[in-house]
């Protein structure tokens, strides 16, 4: 059976714990630029413990813990910390 490895991409994400933190002590113009752009969309709703994210894949839960993700395309969607932490690593200049 065929081999593959997945293409080093560069995508920006954002724990949803933090956005939420960021929402209700600084309102929502703290957020990063694509999170406000989606939320404008309808494609993220702002929940109090919770982000529920219009996917492909149909509306997923992106929980306190979990990483809001925008990928090489501009897709969003919600990672487990488990998974995040097995996949990507922070590249320079990132934290």
């Amino acid at each position: 059976m065929p081999s593959f490895r997945k293409r080093p991409v560069i995508i920006e994400a954002e724990r949803v714990g933090k956005l939420l933190n960021e929402i209700d002590t600084a309102g929502r113009a703290a957020l990063p630029a694509w999170v406000e752009d989606a939320v404008a969309k309808g494609i993220v709703e702002l929940g109090a413990v919770s982000l529920r994210v219009k996917t492909l894949e149909g509306t997923m839960i992106a929980d306190l813990g979990d990483w809001l993700i925008r990928g090489v395309q501009g897709e969003l969607y919600p990672c487990k910390p488990e998974i995040f932490a097995a996949t990507y690593e922070a590249v320079d200049g990132a934290s």
